[in-house]
């Protein structure tokens, strides 16, 4: 409920900046001013919507009238929710539909200004770079802070021979010896080409390109680079386990 003449966002950074400004808009709701956010959300009330705006502030409000909307409108009711469960427990919930909320307004923007794959995808990996707001409603957001710091700082400790779990990846296809003799004997043109193949590591899971701010893992058997979350294994998980198998691997296994 922007009102008349709200504004629109239009490039990827714009959209990403109106995400941020609606998003803090609406922790500050679930945290900082979380009594005067339950003092508003009355059950005795119609219909009331959360909704976050650029400028950083949050409003309790009834949905908009207008039909179709101009934006994506957030879940109806939340104060109808309020003294039917645990306090924690409805702003966990209110805090789930208001991520719902973020994605869909600014996901509207990118396909109303006919944003590319490339433009999807950059905007989908901005917002993923913060915080949920439920994370940071119920505190998970520091945990996951401090854990991948911990993982990162026990990664820059090992040797290479020890970092398959590491966050890192680089498959033994470049690094064996015979791929360094071919750079010394064919020069740098050689190097430049090595550095754009490792460049296009893959997972062998999901098949998406590695990227140095995610957690990765070999499989001992294959040899093959994944997602932790592609294959359910946190970095936590990973520092217990002597030797990865795939779940392609451990099916072969399996059936042998």
């Amino acid at each position: 409920m922007d009102g008349p003449g709200a504004y629109n966002p239009r490039t990827v950074e714009e959209v990403f900046r109106d995400f941020k400004g609606r998003r803090s808009g609406m922790i500050k709701a679930l945290t900082s001013d979380v009594q005067e956010f339950y003092r508003l959300c009355d059950p005795d009330k119609e219909n009331l919507c959360l909704y976050g705006h650029p400028n950083e502030n949050w409003e309790v409000n009834l949905p908009a009238e207008e039909v179709p909307p101009e934006l994506p409108e957030p879940v109806l009711g939340i104060n109808f929710a309020r003294d039917g469960m645990a306090e924690k427990d409805w702003l966990s919930l209110v805090a789930v539909h208001s991520d719902a909320w973020l994605l869909s307004v600014a996901f509207f923007f990118g396909a109303r200004f006919g944003f590319d794959k490339a433009d999807r995808k950059r905007l989908f990996n901005m917002v993923n770079d913060l915080p949920t707001i439920f994370e940071v409603v119920a505190g998970t957001s520091k945990k996951q802070s401090k854990d991948k710091s911990s993982v990162s700082n026990n990664s820059s400790n090992r040797s290479k021979s020890n970092s398959k779990r590491g966050s890192e990846p680089r498959p033994p296809k470049f690094t064996k010896p015979e791929h360094k003799e071919e750079e010394d004997e064919e020069g740098e043109g050689v190097e430049e080409e090595d550095d754009d193949e490792q460049g296009e590591t893959q997972c062998g899971a999901c098949g998406e390109s590695y990227a140095t701010d995610e957690f990765w893992i070999c499989c001992d058997l294959c040899e093959n680079w994944f997602h932790g979350k592609c294959v359910k294994i946190t970095p936590a998980r990973a520092e217990h386990i002597k030797q990865y198998k795939c779940p392609s691997c451990s099916n072969k296994r399996a059936r042998c």
